[in-house]
């Protein structure tokens, strides 16, 4: 049994307020509290590279659970902003922690869905080697891809980078199903050729018709119901989005957690930044769902419980 332990996180100091760009951008307020959800973007300095945003968050880790390094047996990096083409960011983060020879690297190139995604592959990995500890990495830097001049993008991502410790037997959160999709006819709705493009309406109708219907396959698939589930904690693409997820979904919006208001879609980290102010609070026997939607067009839903 592979369980999801601790959580470490970074988010960058510098700041960005989308208050001081209603003029620019010729939008109200309301409109940045409550239909976007993002008041602050974070950004980390230009030299800064997804390998130095995961390197900082594991240091968060190490101040919560001390981890000797020869223990770690995987080290996997979620990101499709690597440092550059080739090595695979993963290999720097293991060279620059000095991680044994003998941990296997490899990232996984998905974005906003890729924290759901890797659990199931990093949790199966790990089972098929008999691995005990492996950290995954998540970093998204949008920053270096955004065209501030575009309202679409401009004003919703922030720079920010998790990482999460699994571990065997140990009490944590452990996944009891998963559900996956892609709709890859529609990538060019989200892309990137060295700036960030994204048909906002495009992607809201698909998030707001498919989430729904994945959550609903996955709860039928574990004879569970939305009742049974103590909290959700989904991707946060912006406010409306989760707003309308959880109106089409008739949750009950206590449940629903939300946060980004200070930070910004941290893409493929949105998840596990949620997940890292209650991974505690959490107690034996809670279920949380947990969904992450975007680029590919892809999506993945999950059902965890603390054990």
């Amino acid at each position: 049994m592979i369980a999801l332990t601790h959580i470490g996180t970074y988010l960058p100091e510098r700041k960005i307020s989308n208050l001081d760009l209603l003029n620019k951008f010729e939008v109200d307020e309301s409109f940045i509290r409550n239909k976007i959800g993002v008041v602050y973007r974070t950004r980390k300095e230009v030299h800064e590279k997804a390998s130095d945003l995961c390197i900082k968050s594991f240091e968060n880790l190490q101040e919560q659970t001390p981890l000797n390094l020869e223990d770690v047996e995987c080290c996997i990096v979620v990101t499709q902003n690597p440092d550059m083409n080739i090595p695979h960011t993963s290999a720097i983060v293991h060279g620059a922690l000095g991680l044994p020879e003998s941990c296997a690297c490899f990232d996984i190139s998905l974005g906003c869905s890729g924290y759901v995604y890797s659990l199931s592959v990093v949790t199966a990995f790990m089972q098929a080697n008999g691995m005990s500890k492996g950290l995954l990495f998540t970093a998204d830097p949008y920053s270096d891809i955004i065209d501030e001049n575009d309202k679409n993008t401009a004003l919703i991502f922030g720079d920010g980078a998790t990482v999460s410790l699994l571990e065997s037997d140990q009490p944590g959160l452990v996944a009891l199903g998963f559900d996956f999709g892609s709709k890859g006819a529609s990538y060019k709705s989200l892309i990137s050729d060295g700036r960030l493009f994204m048909n906002g309406r495009a992607v809201f109708n698909f998030t707001a018709s498919t989430v729904p219907i994945s959550i609903r396959k996955l709860l039928e698939k574990l004879n569970l119901t939305k009742e049974q589930i103590d909290a959700w904690y989904l991707h946060q693409g912006s406010k409306y989005i989760v707003d309308t997820i959880s109106t089409r979904l008739g949750l009950d919006r206590d449940k629903v957690v939300f946060d980004m208001y200070e930070y910004g879609n941290t893409v493929s980290s949105s998840i596990p930044l949620l997940l890292s102010s209650d991974l505690y609070k959490i107690q034996k026997g809670q279920k949380i769902g947990i969904s992450g939607f975007g680029v590919g067009l892809s999506w993945a839903s999950a059902i965890l419980e603390k054990v």
